[in-house]
């Protein structure tokens, strides 16, 4: 689906001002806000989009120059850049951003999310990757060491000895729970709570593993490679489930690799933009000329027209961030800065003083 134009959805002319520009919006949020009766969430994000761009000045300069490329968006609809992402080759990944790791439910006499029994599940894991702003475009395979709990190599996590079995639990008799009575204002209360023998297994082991002691875990090295996708940004979390701890007779944690990226003395980003500045002098700027642009990529060759000015943008298409759910890139805008030399010989004064008085006499004569 193509995305609407940004003066279109605020119902704003291309010259509006930047106080009818937000006036609109306004008005367009109080009508639309999802909390309001009748409210339209969908409408209420576009206005949102479209004051985000149109507010800055930067960002507005570049959509009227080039649409919603400009701005680090595609043609193409909406949502999250890391929705329904799949895996690498088998590793199971996904996207999440901010929160915690974990449901925390509060409950009281039974009462919030419904309690349930059986083993549990083993600890989660967080680190943390730093990557070059490159690595970060084109993505790369980081290979994690980590001393974390894994199952016991003697009784493969069962906490059983080998040669031995699981036996019904005494305590619980194989429910997997206790029922404990509480006093309360109300009186006495029963309530169910996880077995503190089997830990909810409902069974016990016959002989406990005589190498972890029951525990059903030991700490090992451990060696995962981590599969960095192309356009990652900073401050993304790939999951990488049940690389996490373990735990006997559960099933294992997840691991949450925290991703970093390194500031570059050359580029920024702005979505799925590189952004950077060349400079170029105030003859050539005048007349014309080409240039070599740094890109992630290499150097490429850029034309500037004669008669550029100090803040104009240039495209180069194809040459920013990969789009995470394609094969597209987007571009890179190049911001010109023309210099105006600070120190003239004498002969370059004459020159430019011949040159403003010739300009005074064409507009005069």
């Amino acid at each position: 689906m193509t995305k609407r134009d940004y003066y279109e959805i605020l119902g704003v002319p291309k010259h509006a001002s930047a106080d009818e520009i937000k006036k609109a919006f306004r008005k367009l949020a109080v009508k639309h806000h999802p909390d309001k009766e009748g409210g339209d969430e969908t409408k209420f994000k576009e206005a949102s989009e479209a004051y985000e761009v149109l507010k800055d000045q930067q960002k507005r300069q570049r959509y009227d120059q080039f649409g919603h490329a400009g701005v680090g968006g595609s043609s193409g609809g909406g949502g999250h850049p890391f929705e329904g992402f799949g895996g690498f080759d088998g590793q199971s990944a996904n996207f999440d951003f901010g929160g915690g790791f974990g449901d925390i439910f509060g409950q009281f006499f039974g009462g919030g999310a419904q309690q349930t029994y059986g083993p549990k599940r083993g600890r989660d894991v967080e680190t943390t990757v730093t990557l070059t702003f490159e690595e970060a475009i084109f993505g790369k395979e980081i290979k994690l060491v980590m001393n974390i709990d894994d199952e016991c190599s003697h009784c493969k996590g069962t906490t059983v000895e080998p040669g031995h079995s699981m036996k019904t639990c005494e305590t619980c008799k194989g429910a997997g729970q206790q029922v404990r009575l509480m006093n309360t204002m109300f009186g006495q209360i029963q309530q169910a709570v996880t077995c503190e023998t089997c830990h909810g297994k409902g069974k016990v082991p016959e002989v406990v593993c005589t190498q972890c002691k029951g525990s059903g875990t030991e700490r090992s090295e451990q060696k995962i490679t981590v599969k960095i996708p192309a356009g990652i940004d900073d401050g993304a979390t790939i999951r990488l489930r049940e690389h996490g701890e373990a735990i006997g007779g559960g099933s294992k944690g997840d691991l949450y690799v925290h991703v970093r990226v390194k500031a570059h003395k050359k580029f920024t980003r702005e979505g799925d933009l590189v952004l950077s500045e060349e400079h170029v002098g105030m003859v050539d700027a005048a007349l014309g000329t080409e240039i070599d642009v740094e890109t992630v990529e290499g150097t490429v060759t850029m034309k500037i027209p004669a008669g550029t000015q100090s803040g104009t943008d240039f495209k180069l298409s194809g040459h920013g961030v990969p789009h995470m759910r394609g094969t597209t890139r987007g571009a890179q805008i190049v911001s010109i800065v023309v210099d105006t030399p600070v120190k003239l010989t004498k002969k370059q004064r004459d020159l430019l003083e011949q040159f403003e008085a010739t300009k005074k006499r064409s507009i005069f004569s």
